[in-house]
């Protein structure tokens, strides 16, 4: 069957100047012309405009495409190789997009933006090094405290949903913060000076049950749980000043949502309902 550039135009949907820019620059030939000297194609010219605009609409650039019809590589090379550089594309626009949505939401000033925008495009070692260098400050080498450190660090996904991009770009920006840091290692000395690591966990199990019966902190059923807890009230409340710090918690939950864990239970009503009963 012959078809005329218009004929061939309708047939794949395309515009009869497209047509005629494939036939002009040798990608469709004409099987032939007619006795009015127009260009007349045929199914094997019909099948090869198709899939130019099939890879046209994929992305693939004319160059690649006359290769491919030329028969010099092959659409399933040229599929990998376009996967492949989307998939680097898809990452730097969810990178672009985690940046401009924080910047957005906290209304940041231009210093903040470059500082976030350099967080989002640190590669795996170099996020790697920021996190080691944070805990390494904050709990020191102690052999002690290695599984801690392990628990406390994030591992950004290969692909990482925009979600988790955001939490990381406001995660690596609190291992910067000197102020959390130095919390950090006072609380990591505490627990060196000998206040046991399970005392969070003592205190939400004691004072949990309080909360729910609605205890108030200044009664005295609030001060035998207090000394339920086998600790002076005075060295608790040393305990609470650094344990109940809201950057510690926000740590935790972006950690959660980067590592893809359940999002942890918060300690803070328990460490507050503590702090007013321990009260001098």
């Amino acid at each position: 069957m012959r078809y005329s550039i218009g004929e061939l135009a309708r047939r794949t949907g395309l515009t009869i100047k497209a047509v005629r820019f494939y036939s002009d620059r040798g990608l469709v030939p004409p099987s032939g012309r007619n006795t009015a000297g127009h260009r007349r194609y045929d199914d094997a010219a019909f099948a090869r405009l198709d899939l130019i605009r099939t890879l046209r609409d994929l992305g693939v650039d004319l160059a690649t495409i006359r290769r491919i019809v030329d028969g010099e590589t092959t659409v399933a090379d040229v599929a990998a190789r376009h996967a492949q550089m989307l998939e680097l594309e898809i990452r730097v626009l969810r990178l672009r997009r985690a940046v401009l949505t924080a910047v957005a939401r906290r209304g940041s000033n231009p210093e903040e933006t470059s500082l976030m925008h350099k967080l989002a495009r640190l590669s795996e070692v170099e996020r790697r090094r920021l996190v080691d260098d944070f805990l390494a400050d904050a709990l020191g080498d102690r052999a002690d405290l290695a599984g801690l450190a392990r628990t406390l660090t994030p591992e950004l996904p290969e692909n990482p949903s925009p979600e988790q991009l955001d939490a990381w770009i406001e995660l690596a920006e609190l291992t910067q913060d000197a102020e959390f840091r130095a919390s950090l290692r006072r609380l990591a000395e505490q627990l060196e000076g000998g206040l046991r690591r399970d005392l969070a966990a003592e205190v939400r199990d004691a004072v949990t049950p309080a909360l729910e019966a609605g205890i108030a902190p200044d009664s005295a059923q609030a001060a035998a749980i207090v000394d339920g807890l086998g600790r002076h009230p005075a060295e608790l409340r040393e305990w609470l000043g650094t344990v109940n710090d809201p950057r510690r918690e926000r740590y935790l939950e972006l950690l959660a949502v980067i590592n893809g864990w359940a999002a942890p239970e918060s300690l803070t009503p328990a460490l507050d309902w503590l702090t007013a009963a321990t009260a001098p």
